[in-house]
């Protein structure tokens, strides 16, 4: 009776293991794309040397999305979390049209 019970248990922690970490990668936030509607909204540009200098002529070259107030990834990320794209991240070489500078 030992037996069945502690494949029972076995079997049991091995699916709950598979189970978080598929809620886990599930948790993970999605990279922002251009042609999303509040992105497109906003002028962002994953590279901030593409912004059309026409368009948005506020922008400056020193202005990427790691040195903006909303980014809340560290200085040393390629992409974080920022305020406005909620659930997703944005490239810290990326810029908006909402960029603020980092107090």
């Amino acid at each position: 009776m030992s037996n069945p019970s502690r494949r029972t248990f076995v079997i049991g922690v091995v699916a709950g293991s598979a189970g978080l970490v598929a809620s886990h990668a599930s948790a993970q936030a999605a990279t922002l794309t251009e042609t999303d509607p509040q992105a497109a909204a906003l002028g962002y540009k994953a590279d901030a040397t593409k912004v059309d200098a026409a368009k948005y002529p506020q922008h400056q070259a020193s202005q990427v999305c790691s040195g903006c107030q909303l980014f809340q990834g560290k200085a040393t990320d390629a992409t974080g979390p920022c305020q406005l794209y909620a659930g997703k991240t944005v490239s810290a070489k990326g810029w908006c049209s909402a960029w603020v500078k980092k107090a």
